[in-house]
């Protein structure tokens, strides 16, 4: 069950990778997080609900714990459009300038969201289309950034599973 699972991220990775991106440029990053990973960062994000007292980390903690792999997508030093479209909250795209925030490094120009919005749904898609239980979760992408597993600006994870019932659903906190 582990190599079809892998492979399903593999696909996963291809899906995310050739999504369309805004004018044609690509920021969108995909890595693989499989085995000692996996359970490393269920862990962390265990630690990190208890913590800060968010019980959604722990909640999801446990889900990536009960994952045989997770997928994180993120963008990488994006630059912005270019096309002074305002929906940052700027008028000008020279403007925008990210820095690190709480748990992301932003702003973001809104096409380049978009892009990473395009490649997750991608990703997702194939994941289901082969029947493998999977969820997007930005509390993994928080947590996967502070333990150092990838140095995206912003990223979020998709834990995947194949047991008898989808364990990202009907969770209880």
């Amino acid at each position: 069950m582990k190599e079809a699972i892998l492979e399903v991220a593999r696909l996963m990775v291809i899906a995310a990778k050739t999504a369309p991106k805004a004018v044609g440029k690509d920021f969108v990053t995909v890595t693989i997080l499989e085995g000692e990973a996996v359970q490393k960062l269920g862990e962390a994000m265990i630690r990190y609900g208890e913590e800060s007292g968010i019980r959604g980390f722990i909640r999801d903690g446990k889900n990536v714990l009960d994952s045989q792999a997770v997928v994180l997508v993120g963008l990488k030093d994006a630059q912005p459009a270019g096309l002074n479209c305002g929906a940052c909250g700027l008028e000008r795209c020279v403007d925008l300038v990210p820095k690190e925030q709480r748990e992301f490094k932003g702003p973001q120009c809104v096409m380049r969201l978009l892009d990473l919005g395009i490649a997750l749904g991608s990703a997702v898609k194939v994941a289901s289309l082969l029947n493998v239980d999977n969820r997007i979760m930005y509390r993994i992408g928080v947590v996967a950034r502070r333990e150092g597993l990838v140095s995206d600006d912003v990223v979020m994870g998709i834990p995947l599973s194949a047991w008898g019932k989808n364990i990202y659903f009907d969770r209880k906190e």
